[in-house]
């Protein structure tokens, strides 16, 4: 049987494509999903589930977790560091274990797209699809959908926690503007995050949509089916290979998209022969397609922390929500408006927080679980600094020892000094924000940075490039643009340069990031790309 359409990946994006292309009833589509399927509810496991109590953290470390890692860069003391890069494995993708941050890029970064030279993707023109895929739970109005399969909603100043009450009158006490809404277009300033998990429950692409899809008599999903490749007759994509429980399939498709994330569609792409021939004859696969901005471009959020012990560690409650309240700023000296993100977290751990949920019983309710591990560690409060529009960027490429296993991933944090100075400026803000009037009947003493870090640029860039982790926000590595950059990977319309009938929608084909969390942007893409297809075919 040949399919009408194959779409590769079941995540944030390719959830949404396969849902809006299977209501043409009429066309035959195929989803094809690496990790497991629930289609009952009750039988999603309690850390996909729940939020965390509508907290905002990570589900990863089990098989609902690729196992991804990366290395930090390629500067001095960075080179041999690694990071784990969790991608989720499970319909619904990585929207089934993030953080549940429900922001928007802005409007600075739709319109530096329409300056990249394409068309279609100014804010006035993205804004439709926003609104088509959300429910806003707090605003309606022009910026705002009521009537998307994404519901979300923002703390309430009566349920913030006292950390996240003292982080708000803080940075209003530090000039910062408050603002009620940060999905606003232009918005910047301090306020409650809006978050995909009213009620408690993660709101994840398979539930928003794959759920209202099932029933379809044309629409097939496969869990469990990992493509090794996409199939090409001379410049057409005309299939895609599949392995499923130690067999090897042949799938025939009409047209194929790929949505398998900034890591695994440019590695798919390359061990399909897709990617810069010098790279691909290096690891002995033919290249079929000479793309030299297959796996290049990548970009990520670097995030650092700065960490406070409080007075009354009753108030560091891990049953209530760790996240609530950020804050958009611009950096000291930069010429990217709107380009870091601050928030505070109402409770912290030795080392970073997210090290810990692989500890967790996944067969205890998730809230339970996180929380009892996390009082063990608890140390006090977390202030998150990440820089938002950082111009460094990294690589996803083969494995020279064994090109199908994992892709090497490099993500060169901070390798530019421009991205040292605004995560410096940051620290350095993030640690007067903890000393603030505000905080004071909070903060005990500043743990981390140290003094000596602080006092010293020297010392402290040193420290940041030791320290600095990945914001698991990763784009951009098979980048849109228009035919004349020569490292353009996809056109306007998400179709790959050079490849009839294959298309790439996820958050790989960003040019750029998005100074938000990435995750709606790409639900957004793939809402146009859906659009796209279609109205062409």
């Amino acid at each position: 049987m040949q399919y009408d359409y194959i779409v590769i990946g079941a995540g944030s994006a390719g959830a949404i494509i396969a849902s809006r292309l299977s209501k043409s009833h009429d066309k035959s589509v195929l989803l094809l999903e690496g990790g497991p399927d629930y289609p009952k509810f009750e039988n999603l496991p309690a850390d996909i589930k729940f939020g965390y109590s509508t907290g905002t953290d990570l589900a990863v470390g089990d098989e609902h977790d690729w196992g991804y890692t990366g290395k930090v860069g390629t500067q001095l003391g960075t080179s041999e560091r690694r990071l784990r890069l969790p991608r989720g494995k499970i319909t619904g993708g990585t929207s089934s274990i993030n953080g549940q941050i429900f922001l928007r890029g802005l409007s600075h970064d739709f319109n530096q797209w329409k300056n990249y030279g394409l068309k279609g993707w100014n804010y006035e023109e993205v804004l439709p699809f926003f609104r088509k895929l959300e429910t806003d739970l707090d605003f309606s109005g022009d910026f705002h959908g009521t009537l998307g399969p994404i519901a979300a909603k923002r703390f309430s100043v009566k349920e913030w926690t006292p950390p996240q009450s003292g982080f708000h009158h803080a940075c209003q006490e530090l000039g910062f503007q408050s603002t009620e809404d940060l999905n606003h277009p232009e918005a910047t300033g301090v306020g409650p995050f809006p978050c995909n998990n009213p009620g408690g429950i993660r709101l994840s692409t398979s539930l928003g949509y794959l759920s209202n899809a099932r029933h379809r008599v044309n629409f097939t999903i496969r869990d469990k089916c990992v493509v090794k490749k996409i199939l090409l007759e001379k410049n057409h994509a005309v299939g895609v290979e599949v392995n499923s429980n130690g067999q090897t399939y042949i799938v025939e498709g009409r047209k194929i998209i790929l949505s398998a994330g900034a890591l695994a569609s440019p590695h798919i792409l390359l061990l399909s022969g897709i990617g810069a021939e010098d790279h691909l004859k290096s690891n002995d696969i033919p290249c079929l397609i000479d793309l030299p901005g297959v796996g290049e471009n990548l970009r990520d959020h670097p995030q650092n922390f700065v960490t406070a012990s409080v007075y009354d560690k009753d108030i560091l409650d891990t049953k209530k929500p760790r996240l609530q309240v950020g804050l958009r700023y611009t950096a000291e000296n930069s010429e990217h408006a709107d380009d870091m993100l601050m928030w505070m977290g109402s409770y912290a751990v030795s080392g970073d927080y997210r090290e810990i949920l692989p500890n967790i019983d996944a067969n205890k309710p998730s809230v339970t679980g996180y929380s009892a591990q996390c009082e063990n560690d608890l140390i006090g409060i977390q202030i998150t600094t990440s820089l938002y529009f950082a111009t460094s960027s990294g690589t996803v490429k083969l494995n020279k020892n064994d090109p199908s296993s994992f892709p090497e991933i490099t993500l060169n944090l901070l390798d530019t000094q421009e991205d040292v100075d605004r995560m410096s400026h940051g620290i350095k803000l993030a640690t007067e924000i903890m000393k603030s009037r505000a905080l004071s009947d909070i903060v005990q003493e500043v743990l981390s940075p140290s003094e000596t870090f602080l006092n010293d640029d020297e010392l402290l860039t040193s420290w940041l490039r030791q320290t600095t982790t990945t914001g698991n926000h990763l784009t951009s590595s098979c980048a849109m643009g228009n035919h004349e950059n020569p490292m353009s990977v996809v056109d306007e319309n998400g179709k790959v340069y050079g490849v009839e009938n294959l298309h790439i929608a996820d958050a790989s084909i960003m040019p750029n990031t998005v100074r938000a969390n990435t995750n709606v942007t790409t639900m957004m893409i793939a809402e146009k790309v859906s659009s796209f297809l279609t109205e062409s075919d």
